[in-house]
């Protein structure tokens, strides 16, 4: 019976998919952007962070169909003298590197904290989720600005610029794994009082081994829809802090520092500088977003009662 049900859920899966014509068009487009961030350094025109590359003198050149634009920056160049192409597809490929860290620490975090809530519950479960509570209200702007500033006042401008990635993979991360943590106590409440759980406790399994081989695996589809959702909300967390200041430096390129540096020049006439990165930006969430939603829609278990 159990088996039959998983295989129901799979084939109903891939059955919704087939017929599902924008979320295999989102899915398609994940995949491209995915491998133009993995490749990169092979496609890429030139190496944005190799100064060898950069001319000063051609900073601001617009893109090649406007006036003044040439066919060696099709998207034109920012104001460092960078094509814009090369730019954003190494841009990228940070953005979803900082959005896969944060979320898997999330998830990480998050799990063995709602993992430990539910299953064992009583004073645990209260003092852990009184502990997500405290973390929700500390808001991943103003974690940002303290973490930013006493680590460039400790070690410096050159150090940070070096740490940037892994300094906001922590900071995103450490901000909302309790979106984790809730969802996967409520599952395990769910799953911990089954008979398949009592037969393990009847056989002797340990409770971490009833916890981690038994409970988690069946807690874990509503965490795909949760991490879908929450990489491109790790990517705009990492765009916004850039935005600010707070992320990625001007000289490490990634979607949120790009438009950041060209959002100066926007009103001068150097449009491309901010709007291709922004573009890019939101087509790449809203991707993320289509796909989650269908991913809600057919991972919701009132599909398969009855």
């Amino acid at each position: 019976m159990r088996q039959s049900l998983i295989n129901f859920k799979e084939s109903y899966f891939l059955y919704s998919f087939k017929r599902d014509k924008v979320a295999m068009a989102s899915f398609i487009a994940i995949v491209i952007f995915i491998l133009l961030a993995l490749a990169a350094p092979w496609i890429s025109p030139m190496n944005p962070y190799d100064a060898n590359n950069i001319d000063i003198m051609n900073s601001e050149i617009p893109p090649a169909w406007e006036e003044g634009g040439v066919k060696q920056f099709p998207l034109g160049t920012d104001n460092m003298g960078r094509d814009m192409l090369s730019t954003m597809l190494y841009g990228l490929r940070t953005s979803i590197l900082i959005g896969v860290g944060a979320v898997s620490l999330q998830a990480f975090i998050g799990i063995f904290m709602g993992l430990t809530a539910g299953y064992i519950g009583g004073r645990v479960d209260s003092i852990l989720m009184r502990i997500a509570d405290i973390q929700f209200s500390f808001p991943y702007l103003m974690v940002a600005i303290v973490v930013s500033a006493v680590f460039q006042l400790a070690f410096g401008i050159g150090k940070y610029e070096m740490l940037a990635v892994p300094l906001l993979i922590l900071i995103i991360g450490f901000a909302e794994w309790p979106m984790y943590a809730r969802t996967i106590r409520a599952s395990v409440m769910g799953e911990k009082n089954k008979e398949y759980v009592e037969a393990a406790r009847v056989i002797g399994l340990s409770r971490p081994v009833i916890m981690v081989r038994h409970v988690l695996p069946n807690s874990l589809t509503s965490l795909m829809v949760i991490s879908t959702i929450q990489i491109a909300n790790a990517v705009m967390s990492e765009a916004a802090l850039s935005f600010l200041g707070l992320g990625m430096p001007v000289t490490r390129p990634s979607l949120g520092s790009l438009i950041r540096s060209g959002f100066d020049y926007i009103f001068s006439g150097s449009w491309w500088i901010t709007v291709f990165p922004g573009i890019w930006l939101v087509v790449f969430v809203l991707v993320i977003n289509l796909l989650g939603d269908w991913l809600r829609d057919v991972l919701n278990p009132k599909l398969y009662k009855g």
